[in-house]
Parts: C-alpha cells; structure tokens; sequence
C-alpha cells in the first residue's frame, strides 16, 4: 500500500514541477546560454534535505527547490547555496513548484507520502494541498485544502503532486494516489476538472502536468508512461507517441512548445533518461526529437531557465537505499 512510512513510499509518490514555457524563453534544440555565465553543474547542500520539485525565479535569478524532509523552500543560487524562501513549511512534504511573475506569487504542492520529519498516522495519505504565496515577500496568500468531502467524496489515500498554471492564472494540480485533477481560481477555490478511471493507478498516477498555450493540459501518468492531452473542460485523449513515458516525472514545455519529459525508476521499471517530444498536430500524437540518458542518479524533474534547462536530483535514490544525504544536483540538459 502507499503512504506507509518506509522508504519504498517516496519512490511511490516520486513527484514533479516544471516552470512553464511562458517564464522563460527556452528552446529544446538551442538553449540560451551565455558562454561562461552558469555553470554545466550546480551541486549543493540543504539542510532541507530531498529536494524533489525545482522552478526557475526569475525575480530572484535563482532556483527554487521544495523538500520531501522538512517541506520547506529554499533559494539555490548558480554557486548550488541555498537559503529559506519560506521558513514555516506548508505542509509535511513540499514538491512541485510554479513561479506566477505576472501575479507577483509562487504555488507548491505540499503532501505526506510518510517520508517527511514531521508525519504522522494523522496526515499520512490524508495532507494534500497547495500555497500560494507573494513572490517578493514570501508571505502566504492562500493555503488550498485538497483533500476534503467535498473534493473528494470517496475517502481514500491523497497527496498533490504536480501543478501548472493557465494564462488567466488558474493552477492545475495532480494527484497520484488518486483519479482526478484539480483546478483552483486564482482568489484560491478549488473544484475537481475531471474524475476519470484513466488517471487512477495501485500504485503512481497521475504526476507531471504542463500548460500547453494551444489550450490544453499535458499529464504523465507514472506507472505505464501514458500521455494524456486534456482540455480546459476536462475532456481527455491519449497522445500517440513512440514508447511510453514509464517512470515519466517532470515535464516542460519549452517556448518553441518541445515537451520535455524526465523519467526514472525510483518508483517504476523506468529508465532514467530525459527525453524531448515535439508534435505537428497539437499533441494527439507526438515524436521523440532526441532522448538522452541521465548521468546523474535519481532524476525527477527539470526547470527552464535563461541559462539552459537543468536537471534535479535530489538523492531520493539515496533515500530509498536507506542512506541519508543532504546533497543535491541540477545539471544541464
């Protein structure tokens, strides 16, 4: 079952944040790096251990990473140092993140997957929801409860994963341990956008989610690597690619709109591997442009920046082996 506390859970729950194609301008093919400027590696060192979503700032010029161990975010700066963003933690776990500069905010996704210094039989499998907080003070605006009767009738397990954010600032947020996506207004209230089978699995679901500016939402589904394009009014599709996402993570979609998809096999016979996808037909179907194996173990996720797009890995796969480590790496793709 998931959400026990082991270390088996976190590779259940292995979650996702991209920053959108809309907060940089980023190519797939050609990323604009300035010789010199930002390093190929950032590695460094958190107290808040386990970093498993980052986004780019571009208020700050730095990253920001959440925390499966204190549900913390910090600031990583281009030297890999980094900083409390928000002191007081949203939650038991923190994992995907969305800088919203045209709204002066940042959203995370906060959850207890049974991994975090702080879980409790009373938050395991039950904590999931998403804060909202002004981008130049840090201070918290919303904090969204996603888990309550009304959202969820059904009971059972819960956790917010990823999230991505519409031109009119509605937030879209997954959930792997359930069957439906999430939408929440920009004043903060939050109602299901679709209920379906297709996104519920025994073990991971549903997990990387981007917003496509076409008009639609693209999701990965962890276990089996599926695809799914699904519009503003809930309707779903698959998108016909050339193998399966299977471990499928992080997703960004770059500014040229190359979907770019991290996978792993924390949680799922995966391999760990980023590769990019780019469709001619608004993504019913498309085709792999280059797919490239990670050299660095554990990869979860991926953020666009001015400096090229950088790969995290948090060392969960240290955590899942039993270790302990408070390292981390963001290494360009």
């Amino acid at each position: 079952m998931m959400f026990r506390r082991t270390a088996a859970v976190v590779a259940l729950l292995t979650l996702a944040a991209a920053a959108p194609a809309s907060a940089v301008q980023v190519s797939a093919e050609a990323p604009a790096v300035r010789a010199g400027a930002w390093p190929g590696t950032i590695s460094g060192q958190t107290a808040d251990r386990y970093p498993e979503g980052v986004t780019w700032d571009p208020s700050r010029q730095a990253f920001l990473v959440g925390s499966i161990a204190t549900g913390r975010v910090d600031v990583v700066d281009r030297h890999g140092r980094s900083k409390q963003l928000v002191g007081a933690a949203p939650g038991i776990s923190t994992f995907g993140l969305h800088v919203d500069v045209a709204r002066n905010r940042f959203l995370v996704t906060y959850a207890d997957i049974g991994s975090g210094e702080r879980s409790s039989d009373a938050t395991a499998g039950k904590q999931s929801g998403v804060a909202i907080y002004n981008l130049r003070t840090g201070h918290l605006e919303h904090r969204v409860d996603l888990n309550t009767p009304a959202l969820n009738p059904a009971g059972g397990k819960h956790g917010a994963n990823d999230l991505a954010v519409d031109g009119r600032g509605n937030a879209y947020v997954t959930d792997p341990a359930g069957d439906a996506i999430y939408r929440i207004t920009p004043g903060g209230k939050a109602s299901v956008l679709v209920r379906d089978a297709r996104l519920a699995s025994p073990t991971i679901g549903m997990n990387g989610i981007v917003w496509d500016p076409a008009g639609y939402l693209l999701a990965v589904r962890y276990d089996t690597g599926l695809l799914l394009r699904i519009s503003p009014t809930g309707a779903i599709s698959e998108v016909k690619l050339p193998k399966a996402l299977v471990g499928g993570d992080g997703l960004a979609l770059t500014a040229d709109r190359k979907l770019v998809a991290v996978t792993n096999k924390l949680g799922a016979p995966g391999v760990e591997e980023v590769t990019v996808l780019r469709s001619t037909d608004n993504y019913r179907s498309a085709r792999v442009v280059v797919a490239k194996a990670w050299p660095v173990g554990g990869p979860t996720t991926v953020a666009l920046s001015p400096h090229g797009m950088y790969v995290l890995s948090g060392r969960l796969d240290v955590l899942l082996a039993g270790g302990q480590s408070d390292e981390f790496d963001l290494h360009r793709f």
